[in-house]
C-alpha cells in the first residue's frame, strides 16, 4: 500500500462535496446510535439484573429478558419495513431522511421528560426505540448512497463514507463513557443531544441531495405510459424479489446468518459482564467494550477497508469477519473470561461496522432500482430480526437446560457450524457481484 492516503480517501473531482456530506450523514447516524445503544442496553438489564424477569410464572435472568426484546423487535420491524416501503414508492434520497427524522425528534423530545421513571413499560420501550432509530435511520442512509453511486464510485468512496460511521461510533461511545461514568449528564438530557443531532442529520441528507453522483426524479409518480401498477403491501413485494433472484437469497444468507452469529456472540458477551461486574457499574463495563470495539472499527475503516475492497475484491473481504469471530469463539470456548468477553464485540462490531458493512453495502450497487429500495429494506428490517429470532431459540433452549454461567460457552459450537455456512454463502455471492459489475 504505497499512498495509504489515497486507499482511504481516492475521491474524484465533482465526488468530493457528496462523499463528505454523506461521510457526515453517517457519522451523526452512528453517533446517535451508539449513544441510544449502552443507555438502553444498561437501562434494561439492569432494572432486571436483581429481581429477573418473571414470563408467564418461569422467572428468566437479566441476559435472557433481552433476548425476549429483541423477539419484541422483530415485531417492529415488520411494522418497519412495510412502513418504510410504502413510503419509498413516493419518496427518495433525502425526503426519506427528513420524514424520518422529524419522527424521531419528537419521539426524542416525548423521551426526555419520561426516562427518569423506573417503570417496565419504558425500559421496554426505550430498549425497542433504540433499535428502531437503527433500524430505520441507517437502512434511509444506505438506500440514499446506493441509489447515488455507481459500481465504481462506490468501491472507492464506500471506505471515506463507512470511516464516517465507524468514527461516530468511537466518538459516540467514548463519549458516552466517560460522561456515564462522570455522572453529569442525565438520560434526559442524552435525549435532548439525540434530538439536536438528528436535526444536523437532516440537513447533511438535504445538502447531499444536491450532489448525487448518479440523477433521478425526486419523485415516483408512474409514466402515463404505464399501466398503473397493482396495489400490494410492500414487504411483500420485497420478499418476492428476494426469492425469485440468487444473488438477493445469497445476501439474505450472508445477513441472516451473521445475525444468528452476532446475536449468540452478544448473549456471551452480556452474560459475561452480568456475572463479573457490579450493577453499578454496568453502564461503565458496555460503554467500555463498545469503546475498544468503535476504535477497533475505526483503525479497520481507515487503514484496510478501502485498500482490501479495491486490492482483494468483495469476496475476500466478506470472508474476514467470519473468520475472526470463529478464532474468538473458540478462544471462548476454551476460556470464558471477563477479558474475553470484553473483547468479543471488537471481534464482531469491529469488523461488522467497518469493513464488513461497506463491503455488504456494495453489494446492491449493480440491483435495480426495485431492489435496491423493497428487496433491501425487507432483508435489512425483516430478515435480520427474523434471524435474531432464529438465534434467542437457540440460546434460550440451552440455557434452560443450563443455567450456570460456565454452560454458556457451549454456544460457541453453534457458532462454529454456522461461520462455515456464512463462508460458502459469501464464495457465491462475491462471484456474482463481479459478473454483474462487469455486465454492460
Amino acid at each position: 500500500m504505497s499512498n495509504p492516503i489515497k486507499a482511504v480517501l481516492d475521491i474524484r473531482k465533482g465526488e468530493r462535496a457528496f462523499s463528505f456530506l454523506m461521510c457526515g450523514y453517517f457519522f451523526l447516524v452512528i453517533t446517535t446510535f451508539w449513544i441510544l445503544k449502552p443507555l438502553k442496553k444498561a437501562a434494561f438489564v439492569g432494572f432486571y439484573k436483581d429481581s429477573g424477569f418473571d414470563f408467564m410464572g418461569v422467572v428468566f435472568s437479566a441476559a435472557n429478558a433481552e433476548l425476549f426484546a429483541k423477539v419484541a423487535n422483530m415485531f417492529v420491524a415488520m411494522a418497519a419495513v412495510a412502513i418504510f416501503s410504502s413510503l419509498s414508492k413516493r419518496f427518495v434520497r433525502q425526503q426519506l431522511t427528513t420524514i424520518f427524522s422529524g419522527f424521531f425528534i419528537v419521539c426524542f423530545f416525548l423521551l426526555s421528560f419520561s426516562l427518569e421513571s423506573e417503570e417496565a413499560a419504558v425500559a421496554w420501550l426505550f430498549y425497542l426505540f433504540g433499535d428502531l432509530f437503527s433500524t430505520l435511520m441507517v437502512a434511509t442512509f444506505f438506500v440514499f448512497l446506493n441509489d447515488s453511486v455507481t459500481p465504481d464510485s462506490a468501491k472507492r468512496l464506500y471506505g471515506l463514507v463507512g470511516l464516517g460511521g465507524v468514527l461516530g461510533g468511537a466518538f459516540g461511545s467514548i463519549t458516552v463513557r466517560a460522561l456515564v461514568k462522570s455522572g453529569n449528564v442525565s438520560e434526559a438530557a442524552w435525549m435532548w443531544i439525540c434530538l439536536g443531532v438528528t436535526v444536523l442529520i437532516m440537513l447533511c441528507a438535504m445538502m447531499a441531495g444536491k450532489f448525487a453522483l448518479t440523477q433521478r426524479s425526486t419523485a415516483t409518480t408512474p409514466s402515463p405510459k404505464k399501466a398503473p401498477e397493482k396495489s400490494e403491501n410492500a414487504a411483500i413485494a420485497g420478499a418476492k424479489l428476494v426469492f425469485r433472484s440468487k444473488y438477493l437469497f445469497a445476501i439474505v444468507s450472508i445477513v441472516g446468518l451473521y445475525e444468528i452469529v452476532s446475536t449468540l456472540v452478544d448473549y456471551q458477551f452480556t452474560s459475561t459482564i452480568l456475572h463479573f461486574v457490579e450493577k453499578d457499574k454496568l453502564g461503565e463495563a458496555f460503554g467500555s467494550a463498545y469503546v475498544y470495539m468503535n476504535v477497533t472499527a475505526v483503525i479497520v475503516q481507515l487503514f484496510l477497508t478501502s485498500f482490501i475492497m479495491k486490492k482483494f475484491g468483495l469476496k475476500t473481504a466478506l470472508m474476514i469477519l467470519p473468520l475472526a469471530i470463529l478464532a474468538i469463539s473458540a478462544g471462548y470456548l476454551i476460556m470464558p473470561v471477563l477479558m474475553i468477553g470484553m473483547l468479543m464485540p471488537s471481534a464482531d462490531g469491529g469488523l461488522a461496522y467497518s469493513l464488513n458493512q461497506s463491503a455488504k453495502e456494495t453489494l446492491y450497487v449493480p440491483t435495480t432500482q426495485d431492489e435496491k429500495y423493497k428487496a433491501k429494506a425487507f432483508i435489512d428490517m425483516f430478515v435480520q430480526r427474523f434471524a435474531k429470532v432464529l438465534a434467542i431459540g437457540v440460546t434460550l433452549g440451552i440455557t434452560t437446560f443450563f443455567r450456570n454461567f460456565s454452560t454458556v460457552r457451549w454456544l460457541s459450537l453453534f457458532t462454529v457450524v454456522i461461520v462455515l455456512l456464512w463462508l460458502l454463502a459469501v464464495r457465491y455471492v462475491g462471484s456474482e457481484f463481479e459478473k454483474k459489475s462487469s455486465d454492460p
